[in-house]
């Protein structure tokens, strides 16, 4: 049977490509540090994974309401009002397996074949399947350094201005792969300029508590931005839940209610017993996770460190999440390698017992070309070998050039722009 030209189209996160490399290559012996995939590297806290033993115990594996179990929508709505002072009911609030899902759904919801979506650059791989699942045309417009990553107000008057169709707009903060933190100065001038167009936004918030300047703010604060945005959050990184697969959206009821009824013809609703573990999280498990939010920090901070001790690596402080971004296109230029070749061959080609695994920064799109995302998901011991093997690895040009030989794909046809960050340029940003 032949495919549909969608599905012959479909492109996948990049992280689980490598990560699957990064597995093959341990089984066959290899020593390799996982820094491609941005997941915890703590346990389920500890109360969730309680009432989640419990639930099962109790018998709440059968269906639930498509919606979500009542109690987890009033705890998330309190979460919302308590930690980000968003007014929300259990009437705004959807439960679904993970935050991905929302991607699809905030689409199926508002964007017809044809409509301009705008979306900033570097972007989470999965936004623009998404948008192209509905027809939609994905608009690019980059994310900048020397702005701290910040979304540019600028652009979106153009993107308003200008678009044939525009119907909708992506934000992600704080930013994965770039770090980068949108401020309440900026989620204002967003809601300004959307305020009275038919153009919906989507604000993807898995990394709420990953803030280490200052703190989280939503847009969904914004006066009317609750009628014209969904707003999704998961507990993957917050409570280490990531293979639970639990996310939840605040939006107005109308949308919820849509929502809802995506989730009732397509997996009929989050599994029962994982959301009473949800109810746990957001309810018992808090001092749990400002622990392990302070040992990411520092992990951020040693990594960030190490990265730029080395020359030709460029990386901003720390801001957010546990991913550091650094800039690494003099290194590209030197040796003549793309930026995601360069992580091909620090996990593949730098050395025959040990590697390291991380994404070259055009997995995120265009504008993250000369840029490696690296996750911070590894114990301090692991990075700092990690970085002393980068230090060396970009050293052997003879290595390089053998694995460019074997990867002519890899190689750079043209330099990237190789300036190193203005760091008070960037100060005066944030």
């Amino acid at each position: 049977m032949e495919l549909s030209g969608f599905a012959r189209s479909l492109t996948a996160e990049a992280a689980f490509t490598v990560l699957a490399v990064a597995k093959r290559l341990q089984s066959e012996g290899k020593d390799v540090v996982e820094l491609e995939i941005g997941d915890s590297p703590f346990a389920t806290t500890s109360a969730a994974a309680e009432a989640g033993r419990e639930a099962i115990a109790a018998g709440q594996t059968r269906y639930c309401a498509s919606l979500g179990l009542p109690e987890l929508r009033d705890a998330a709505a309190r979460y919302m009002r308590d930690e980000f002072g968003v007014p929300a009911g259990r009437e705004n609030v959807v439960i679904a397996t993970g935050t991905k899902v929302f991607e699809q759904y905030f689409c199926e919801a508002f964007v017809d074949p044809g409509d301009g979506v705008l979306v900033f650059s570097p972007y989470f791989p999965t936004y623009v399947p998404n948008i192209l699942r509905r027809g939609g045309r994905p608009v690019f417009t980059p994310l900048r350094q020397e702005d701290a990553f910040r979304p540019s107000l600028a652009a979106v008057e153009r993107f308003l201005a200008e678009d044939r169709r525009p119907r909708a707009i992506f934000l992600n903060s704080p930013h994965n792969p770039t770090g980068g933190v949108a401020t309440e100065e900026d989620f204002r001038g967003i809601a300004e300029l959307v305020r009275g167009t038919r153009v919906a936004v989507f604000s993807d918030e898995p990394y709420c508590h990953m803030v280490w300047k200052g703190k989280h703010v939503s847009p969904l604060a914004q006066p009317g931005m609750m009628e014209r945005s969904v707003a999704a959050y998961t507990f993957s990184k917050s409570y280490s839940m990531g293979g639970w697969r639990l996310g939840f959206a605040v939006s107005a009821p109308e949308t919820v209610e849509a929502i809802g009824k995506m989730i009732n013809t397509s997996v009929s609703c989050a599994p029962p017993f994982i959301q009473l573990a949800g109810v746990a999280a957001l309810e018992r498990d808090g001092a749990e996770r400002e622990a392990a939010m302070r040992r990411f920090r520092r992990k951020v901070e040693l990594l960030t460190e190490g990265l730029n001790r080395i020359d030709g690596f460029s990386s901003l402080d720390p801001h957010a999440t546990f991913y550091v971004f650094p800039k690494v296109a003099p290194v590209c230029n030197r040796l003549g390698i793309t930026s995601h070749g360069l992580a091909m061959y620090l996990l593949e080609g730098a050395d025959d017992d040990f590697g390291v695994a991380c994404l070259g920064g055009e997995c995120f799109g265009e504008a993250g070309a000369g840029f490696l995302r690296f996750s911070c998901a590894a114990s301090d011991e692991r990075l700092q070998e990690a970085l002393d093997f980068i230090a060396e690895a970009v050293t052997r040009e003879d290595r390089v050039a053998a694995f460019l030989d074997a990867r002519p794909d890899y190689r750079l046809e043209s330099p990237y722009p190789g300036a190193a960050v203005d760091r008070e340029a960037v100060a005066a940003a944030v």
